[in-house]
Protein backbone atom coordinates (compact mmCIF):
# COMPACT_ATOMS: atom_id res chain seq x y z
CA UNK A 1 0.00 0.00 0.00
CA UNK A 2 1.42 3.09 -1.25
CA UNK A 3 -0.08 6.68 -0.32
CA UNK A 4 0.44 9.55 -2.26
CA UNK A 5 0.96 12.63 0.09
CA UNK A 6 1.33 14.84 -3.33
CA UNK A 7 0.40 18.71 -1.58
CA UNK A 8 -0.78 19.81 -5.18
CA UNK A 9 -2.85 16.61 -5.95
CA UNK A 10 -4.45 17.21 -2.06
CA UNK A 11 -5.05 21.04 -2.66
CA UNK A 12 -7.02 20.33 -6.28
CA UNK A 13 -9.13 17.13 -4.30
CA UNK A 14 -9.84 19.33 -1.92
CA UNK A 15 -10.73 22.43 -3.49
CA UNK A 16 -11.78 21.26 -7.42
CA UNK A 17 -16.14 21.28 -7.07
CA UNK A 18 -16.14 21.42 -3.18
CA UNK A 19 -18.76 23.89 -1.91
CA UNK A 20 -17.36 22.57 1.44
CA UNK A 21 -15.08 21.00 3.95
CA UNK A 22 -15.60 19.65 7.81
CA UNK A 23 -13.31 20.20 9.01
CA UNK A 24 -10.32 20.61 6.41
CA UNK A 25 -7.73 21.42 8.34
CA UNK A 26 -8.65 17.72 9.89
CA UNK A 27 -8.60 16.31 6.64
CA UNK A 28 -5.91 17.74 5.06
CA UNK A 29 -3.56 16.52 7.81
CA UNK A 30 -5.02 13.00 8.02
CA UNK A 31 -4.58 13.10 4.28
CA UNK A 32 -0.66 14.31 4.66
CA UNK A 33 -0.14 11.34 7.00
CA UNK A 34 0.39 8.95 4.89
CA UNK A 35 -2.23 6.82 6.62
CA UNK A 36 -4.53 4.73 4.36
CA UNK A 37 -8.26 6.37 5.17
CA UNK A 38 -11.79 4.94 4.74
CA UNK A 39 -13.89 7.12 2.24
CA UNK A 40 -17.56 6.50 2.39
CA UNK A 41 -19.93 7.02 -0.04
CA UNK A 42 -23.40 5.98 -0.10
CA UNK A 43 -26.20 5.95 -3.15
CA UNK A 44 -29.59 4.31 -3.04
CA UNK A 45 -31.22 2.24 -5.97
CA UNK A 46 -34.27 4.61 -6.22
CA UNK A 47 -33.90 4.52 -10.31
CA UNK A 48 -32.01 1.69 -12.56
CA UNK A 49 -29.53 4.19 -13.53
CA UNK A 50 -26.78 6.35 -11.84
CA UNK A 51 -26.68 9.39 -13.76
CA UNK A 52 -23.91 12.34 -14.15
CA UNK A 53 -24.83 14.57 -11.23
CA UNK A 54 -24.52 11.30 -9.00
CA UNK A 55 -21.25 10.30 -10.90
CA UNK A 56 -19.43 13.88 -9.36
CA UNK A 57 -18.74 12.60 -5.99
CA UNK A 58 -17.62 9.01 -7.83
CA UNK A 59 -15.02 11.07 -9.49
CA UNK A 60 -13.78 12.36 -6.29
CA UNK A 61 -13.72 9.11 -4.73
CA UNK A 62 -11.32 8.16 -7.67
CA UNK A 63 -9.22 10.97 -6.73
CA UNK A 64 -8.81 9.58 -3.38
CA UNK A 65 -8.13 6.33 -4.97
CA UNK A 66 -5.37 7.15 -6.94
CA UNK A 67 -3.98 8.58 -3.94
CA UNK A 68 -4.07 5.51 -2.56
CA UNK A 69 -7.06 5.47 0.26
CA UNK A 70 -10.01 2.93 0.18
CA UNK A 71 -13.26 2.99 -0.80
CA UNK A 72 -16.19 2.19 0.86
CA UNK A 73 -19.01 2.06 -1.27
CA UNK A 74 -22.83 1.26 0.72
CA UNK A 75 -25.36 0.34 -1.87
CA UNK A 76 -28.38 1.53 0.55
CA UNK A 77 -31.19 -1.53 -0.20
CA UNK A 78 -32.41 -0.85 2.99
CA UNK A 79 -32.45 3.39 3.08
CA UNK A 80 -33.77 2.82 -0.34
CA UNK A 81 -36.78 1.00 0.62
CA UNK A 82 -36.93 4.17 3.12
CA UNK A 83 -36.00 6.86 0.82
CA UNK A 84 -34.12 10.25 1.46
CA UNK A 85 -36.00 13.40 1.32
CA UNK A 86 -33.01 15.28 1.26
CA UNK A 87 -33.78 17.12 -2.15
CA UNK A 88 -37.11 16.47 -2.84
CA UNK A 89 -39.92 19.46 -2.63
CA UNK A 90 -42.68 16.74 -1.71
CA UNK A 91 -42.55 13.12 0.62
CA UNK A 92 -40.63 10.78 -1.39
CA UNK A 93 -42.52 7.15 -1.60
CA UNK A 94 -41.50 3.88 -0.21
CA UNK A 95 -39.90 1.55 -2.28
CA UNK A 96 -40.80 -2.43 -2.87
CA UNK A 97 -37.84 -4.50 -1.92
CA UNK A 98 -37.93 -5.99 -5.36
CA UNK A 99 -38.39 -2.26 -6.90
CA UNK A 100 -34.95 -1.68 -4.81
CA UNK A 101 -33.55 -5.15 -5.90
CA UNK A 102 -33.83 -4.63 -9.31
CA UNK A 103 -32.38 -1.02 -9.72
CA UNK A 104 -29.48 -1.86 -8.01
CA UNK A 105 -28.73 -4.90 -10.23
CA UNK A 106 -26.24 -2.88 -12.67
CA UNK A 107 -24.98 0.09 -10.25
CA UNK A 108 -21.85 -1.70 -9.18
CA UNK A 109 -20.71 -2.42 -12.95
CA UNK A 110 -22.03 1.46 -13.57
CA UNK A 111 -19.90 2.39 -10.92
CA UNK A 112 -16.98 0.60 -12.14
CA UNK A 113 -16.92 2.79 -15.44
CA UNK A 114 -15.31 5.17 -12.64
CA UNK A 115 -13.88 3.29 -9.85
CA UNK A 116 -11.21 1.12 -9.82
CA UNK A 117 -11.47 -2.31 -8.31
CA UNK A 118 -8.42 -1.85 -6.44
CA UNK A 119 -8.41 -0.41 -3.01
CA UNK A 120 -12.71 -0.77 -3.21
CA UNK A 121 -15.20 -2.32 -0.71
CA UNK A 122 -18.60 -2.62 -1.33
CA UNK A 123 -21.29 -2.76 1.31
CA UNK A 124 -24.99 -3.65 1.28
CA UNK A 125 -26.68 -1.33 4.53
CA UNK A 126 -29.35 -3.70 4.72
CA UNK A 127 -26.38 -6.24 6.74
CA UNK A 128 -26.51 -4.05 9.43
CA UNK A 129 -29.43 -1.72 9.62
CA UNK A 130 -32.22 -4.49 8.99
CA UNK A 131 -31.16 -6.35 12.41
CA UNK A 132 -31.62 -3.17 14.17
CA UNK A 133 -34.56 -3.06 16.74
CA UNK A 134 -36.71 -0.58 18.50
CA UNK A 135 -34.50 -0.14 21.13
CA UNK A 136 -31.38 0.47 19.20
CA UNK A 137 -33.33 3.25 17.07
CA UNK A 138 -34.71 4.48 19.90
CA UNK A 139 -30.97 5.19 21.22
CA UNK A 140 -29.93 6.53 18.14
CA UNK A 141 -33.20 9.03 17.36
CA UNK A 142 -31.88 10.45 20.94
CA UNK A 143 -28.95 11.74 19.43
CA UNK A 144 -31.19 14.43 17.38
CA UNK A 145 -33.85 17.02 17.90
CA UNK A 146 -37.01 17.32 15.65
CA UNK A 147 -36.37 21.15 15.72
CA UNK A 148 -32.24 20.07 13.82
CA UNK A 149 -34.51 18.15 11.32
CA UNK A 150 -37.12 20.87 10.51
CA UNK A 151 -34.57 23.52 10.46
CA UNK A 152 -33.52 22.02 6.99
CA UNK A 153 -34.73 24.39 3.84
CA UNK A 154 -36.63 22.05 2.44
CA UNK A 155 -38.73 20.44 5.11
CA UNK A 156 -39.82 24.16 6.74
CA UNK A 157 -40.65 24.95 2.87
CA UNK A 158 -43.38 21.96 3.18
CA UNK A 159 -44.28 22.34 6.59
CA UNK A 160 -44.99 25.85 5.64
CA UNK A 161 -47.52 24.83 2.55
CA UNK A 162 -48.77 22.31 4.76
CA UNK A 163 -47.43 19.56 3.18
CA UNK A 164 -47.07 16.16 4.92
CA UNK A 165 -43.82 15.59 6.45
CA UNK A 166 -43.93 11.75 7.72
CA UNK A 167 -42.32 10.28 10.61
CA UNK A 168 -40.34 8.01 8.39
CA UNK A 169 -38.51 10.70 7.05
CA UNK A 170 -37.14 12.10 10.34
CA UNK A 171 -35.13 8.66 10.11
CA UNK A 172 -33.48 8.66 7.89
CA UNK A 173 -30.52 10.66 8.57
CA UNK A 174 -30.03 8.47 11.16
CA UNK A 175 -29.70 5.48 8.93
CA UNK A 176 -27.50 7.16 7.25
CA UNK A 177 -25.75 8.17 9.89
CA UNK A 178 -25.30 4.72 11.56
CA UNK A 179 -23.73 3.39 8.05
CA UNK A 180 -20.72 5.74 9.53
CA UNK A 181 -20.77 3.91 12.62
CA UNK A 182 -20.51 0.46 10.66
CA UNK A 183 -17.98 1.09 8.12
CA UNK A 184 -15.56 3.17 10.68
CA UNK A 185 -15.49 5.94 7.79
CA UNK A 186 -12.51 8.72 8.08
CA UNK A 187 -14.30 10.57 5.34
CA UNK A 188 -18.08 10.66 4.11
CA UNK A 189 -18.55 12.46 0.33
CA UNK A 190 -21.89 13.56 -0.31
CA UNK A 191 -24.03 16.28 -2.25
CA UNK A 192 -24.93 19.56 -0.70
CA UNK A 193 -28.09 18.76 -0.19
CA UNK A 194 -26.67 15.63 1.95
CA UNK A 195 -25.27 18.30 4.41
CA UNK A 196 -27.54 16.92 7.38
CA UNK A 197 -27.04 13.47 6.32
CA UNK A 198 -23.47 13.91 6.61
CA UNK A 199 -23.19 15.19 9.58
CA UNK A 200 -25.48 13.04 11.30
CA UNK A 201 -22.80 10.53 10.77
CA UNK A 202 -20.40 12.68 12.88
CA UNK A 203 -22.86 12.81 15.62
CA UNK A 204 -23.60 8.79 15.57
CA UNK A 205 -19.63 8.02 15.23
CA UNK A 206 -19.08 10.43 18.34
CA UNK A 207 -21.84 8.48 20.71
CA UNK A 208 -19.99 5.27 19.62
CA UNK A 209 -16.74 5.96 20.52
CA UNK A 210 -15.50 6.73 16.78
CA UNK A 211 -13.74 9.67 15.98
CA UNK A 212 -15.73 11.49 13.42
CA UNK A 213 -15.27 11.48 10.05
CA UNK A 214 -14.39 14.38 8.17
CA UNK A 215 -17.31 15.47 5.39
CA UNK A 216 -16.21 16.52 1.63
CA UNK A 217 -19.49 18.14 -0.18
CA UNK A 218 -19.43 18.77 -4.13
CA UNK A 219 -21.79 21.03 -5.99
CA UNK A 220 -24.68 19.27 -7.60
CA UNK A 221 -24.86 20.19 -11.62
CA UNK A 222 -27.70 20.68 -13.70
CA UNK A 223 -29.66 18.94 -15.69
CA UNK A 224 -30.07 18.90 -19.81
CA UNK A 225 -33.23 20.94 -19.40
CA UNK A 226 -31.38 23.53 -16.96
CA UNK A 227 -32.95 22.42 -13.65
CA UNK A 228 -31.26 20.19 -11.17
CA UNK A 229 -30.26 16.86 -12.76
CA UNK A 230 -32.87 14.52 -11.29
CA UNK A 231 -34.00 11.16 -12.37
CA UNK A 232 -37.40 11.92 -11.86
CA UNK A 233 -37.09 14.76 -13.82
CA UNK A 234 -36.03 13.10 -16.98
CA UNK A 235 -33.28 15.54 -17.62
CA UNK A 236 -30.21 12.96 -16.81
CA UNK A 237 -27.17 11.83 -18.48
CA UNK A 238 -26.52 8.27 -17.24
CA UNK A 239 -23.53 6.15 -17.15
CA UNK A 240 -25.29 3.67 -19.14
CA UNK A 241 -26.15 6.35 -21.91
CA UNK A 242 -24.75 4.97 -25.20
CA UNK A 243 -21.77 6.96 -26.17
CA UNK A 244 -23.81 8.68 -28.81
CA UNK A 245 -26.59 9.68 -26.85
CA UNK A 246 -24.46 10.29 -24.23
CA UNK A 247 -22.27 12.66 -26.29
CA UNK A 248 -26.16 14.39 -27.66
CA UNK A 249 -27.34 15.06 -23.78
CA UNK A 250 -24.11 16.70 -23.38
CA UNK A 251 -24.38 19.09 -26.53
CA UNK A 252 -27.68 19.54 -25.35
CA UNK A 253 -27.22 21.41 -21.77
CA UNK A 254 -27.01 25.33 -21.46
CA UNK A 255 -23.96 27.22 -22.52
CA UNK A 256 -23.35 28.69 -18.98
CA UNK A 257 -23.39 25.65 -17.66
CA UNK A 258 -20.28 24.09 -19.82
CA UNK A 259 -17.40 25.36 -16.78
CA UNK A 260 -19.27 24.10 -14.09
CA UNK A 261 -19.62 20.23 -16.48
CA UNK A 262 -15.65 20.54 -17.23
CA UNK A 263 -15.09 21.18 -13.77
CA UNK A 264 -17.11 18.34 -11.98
CA UNK A 265 -17.98 15.72 -14.52
CA UNK A 266 -14.36 15.69 -16.03
CA UNK A 267 -10.66 15.65 -15.10
CA UNK A 268 -9.55 18.13 -17.49
CA UNK A 269 -6.17 20.59 -16.51
CA UNK A 270 -7.52 23.73 -14.71
CA UNK A 271 -5.41 25.35 -16.42
CA UNK A 272 -7.14 24.76 -19.81
CA UNK A 273 -10.50 24.95 -18.15
CA UNK A 274 -9.77 29.08 -17.39
CA UNK A 275 -8.75 29.20 -20.76
CA UNK A 276 -12.01 27.63 -21.81
CA UNK A 277 -13.68 30.27 -19.71
CA UNK A 278 -12.43 33.28 -21.88
CA UNK A 279 -12.30 31.29 -25.14
CA UNK A 280 -16.74 31.59 -24.36
CA UNK A 281 -16.52 35.25 -24.41
CA UNK A 282 -15.70 35.30 -28.31
CA UNK A 283 -15.70 32.07 -29.90
CA UNK A 284 -18.99 29.77 -30.09
CA UNK A 285 -19.68 27.95 -27.28
CA UNK A 286 -20.93 24.90 -29.42
CA UNK A 287 -17.52 24.42 -30.13
CA UNK A 288 -15.97 24.19 -26.68
CA UNK A 289 -18.55 21.76 -26.05
CA UNK A 290 -17.77 19.48 -28.44
CA UNK A 291 -14.80 19.06 -26.50
CA UNK A 292 -16.57 18.95 -23.69
CA UNK A 293 -18.71 15.75 -24.54
CA UNK A 294 -15.69 14.07 -25.99
CA UNK A 295 -14.18 13.92 -22.98
CA UNK A 296 -17.21 13.28 -20.74
CA UNK A 297 -17.77 9.86 -23.01
CA UNK A 298 -13.85 9.29 -22.61
CA UNK A 299 -14.15 9.43 -19.19
CA UNK A 300 -16.96 6.86 -18.92
CA UNK A 301 -15.83 4.84 -21.95
CA UNK A 302 -12.48 5.19 -23.47
CA UNK A 303 -10.66 7.14 -26.50
CA UNK A 304 -12.34 5.31 -29.15
CA UNK A 305 -15.69 5.37 -28.14
CA UNK A 306 -15.33 9.42 -27.78
CA UNK A 307 -13.86 9.79 -30.91
CA UNK A 308 -16.56 7.26 -32.31
CA UNK A 309 -19.48 9.24 -31.34
CA UNK A 310 -18.18 13.09 -32.04
CA UNK A 311 -18.10 11.99 -35.68
CA UNK A 312 -21.23 10.60 -35.81
CA UNK A 313 -22.71 13.77 -33.90
CA UNK A 314 -20.91 15.53 -36.41
CA UNK A 315 -22.41 13.43 -39.31
CA UNK A 316 -25.65 13.49 -38.05
CA UNK A 317 -26.13 17.08 -36.44
CA UNK A 318 -23.92 19.32 -38.13
CA UNK A 319 -23.50 17.74 -41.52
CA UNK A 320 -27.29 16.63 -41.58
CA UNK A 321 -25.97 13.29 -42.81
CA UNK A 322 -28.74 11.08 -40.72
CA UNK A 323 -31.96 12.13 -38.75
CA UNK A 324 -31.88 13.06 -35.19
CA UNK A 325 -34.20 9.88 -34.42
CA UNK A 326 -33.15 6.68 -35.33
CA UNK A 327 -35.08 3.73 -35.16
CA UNK A 328 -34.46 0.68 -32.88
CA UNK A 329 -34.37 -2.78 -33.97
CA UNK A 330 -33.89 -5.82 -31.55
CA UNK A 331 -32.35 -8.88 -32.62
CA UNK A 332 -32.58 -12.46 -30.54
CA UNK A 333 -29.47 -13.90 -31.52
CA UNK A 334 -25.90 -13.13 -31.52
CA UNK A 335 -24.67 -14.12 -34.47
CA UNK A 336 -26.86 -13.35 -37.73
CA UNK A 337 -26.32 -13.15 -41.23
CA UNK A 338 -26.37 -9.64 -43.31
CA UNK A 339 -29.07 -11.00 -45.16
CA UNK A 340 -31.14 -12.17 -42.05
CA UNK A 341 -30.98 -8.95 -40.09
CA UNK A 342 -31.73 -6.91 -43.18
CA UNK A 343 -34.81 -8.97 -43.57
CA UNK A 344 -35.92 -8.12 -39.95
CA UNK A 345 -35.19 -4.50 -40.83
CA UNK A 346 -36.83 -4.11 -44.16
CA UNK A 347 -39.84 -7.33 -43.72
CA UNK A 348 -41.29 -5.78 -46.72
CA UNK A 349 -38.02 -6.29 -49.28
CA UNK A 350 -37.99 -9.27 -51.23
CA UNK A 351 -35.04 -11.01 -50.97
CA UNK A 352 -34.02 -10.61 -53.75
CA UNK A 353 -33.71 -6.80 -53.39
CA UNK A 354 -31.89 -7.21 -50.29
CA UNK A 355 -29.20 -9.20 -51.89
CA UNK A 356 -29.12 -6.29 -54.28
CA UNK A 357 -28.28 -3.94 -51.72
CA UNK A 358 -25.54 -6.09 -50.49
CA UNK A 359 -24.01 -6.74 -53.53
CA UNK A 360 -24.23 -2.99 -54.00
CA UNK A 361 -21.93 -1.96 -51.18
CA UNK A 362 -24.92 -0.11 -49.93
CA UNK A 363 -25.51 -1.58 -46.09
CA UNK A 364 -22.71 -0.37 -43.21
CA UNK A 365 -22.69 -1.57 -39.81
CA UNK A 366 -21.17 0.81 -37.69
CA UNK A 367 -19.39 2.50 -41.48
CA UNK A 368 -18.34 -1.02 -42.01
CA UNK A 369 -19.86 -2.07 -45.43
CA UNK A 370 -21.32 -5.72 -44.75
CA UNK A 371 -21.54 -8.30 -47.85
CA UNK A 372 -24.27 -10.72 -48.76
CA UNK A 373 -24.08 -14.22 -46.46
CA UNK A 374 -21.69 -12.32 -44.20
CA UNK A 375 -21.94 -13.60 -40.16
CA UNK A 376 -22.24 -10.77 -38.03
CA UNK A 377 -21.78 -10.38 -34.54
CA UNK A 378 -24.43 -7.95 -32.39
CA UNK A 379 -22.82 -7.14 -28.85
CA UNK A 380 -24.71 -5.76 -26.08
CA UNK A 381 -23.57 -1.91 -27.29
CA UNK A 382 -26.17 -0.74 -30.11
CA UNK A 383 -24.62 -0.86 -33.62
CA UNK A 384 -25.54 1.64 -36.48
CA UNK A 385 -26.45 0.29 -39.31
CA UNK A 386 -27.17 2.58 -43.01
CA UNK A 387 -28.46 1.65 -45.75
CA UNK A 388 -27.79 3.80 -48.35
CA UNK A 389 -28.03 7.55 -47.64
CA UNK A 390 -31.55 7.65 -46.15
CA UNK A 391 -32.46 4.55 -43.87
CA UNK A 392 -30.46 4.29 -40.39
CA UNK A 393 -31.07 1.95 -37.52
CA UNK A 394 -30.08 0.88 -34.29
CA UNK A 395 -29.09 -2.60 -33.90
CA UNK A 396 -29.43 -3.82 -30.68
CA UNK A 397 -29.42 -7.91 -28.92
CA UNK A 398 -32.52 -8.19 -27.48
Amino acid sequence: MVIDIDKKKIDELLTRGVDEVIEKKSLEKKLLSGKQLRIKFGIDPTSPNIHLGRAIPLLKLRDFQELGHKIVFIIGDFTGLVGDTSDKESERPMLSKSAVKNNFKTYLRQARKILSAKNLEVKFNSRWLASLDFNDISVQADQFSVADFIARDNIKKRLTAGKRVSLREVLYPIMQGYDSVAVKADVEIGGTDQRFNLLAGRTMQNYFGQKPQDVLMTNLIMGTDGRKMSSSWGNTINLDDSPMDMFGKVMKINDVEIIEYFIHCTRYPVSEIEKFKRDLKTKNPRDIKQILAKEIVKTIYDEKEAENAEQYFVSVFQKKETPSEIKIVEVEQKNIKAQELLKIVLPENSNSELKRLLDQNGVKLDKETIKFDQELVIATKEKLLTIGKRQFFYIVLK
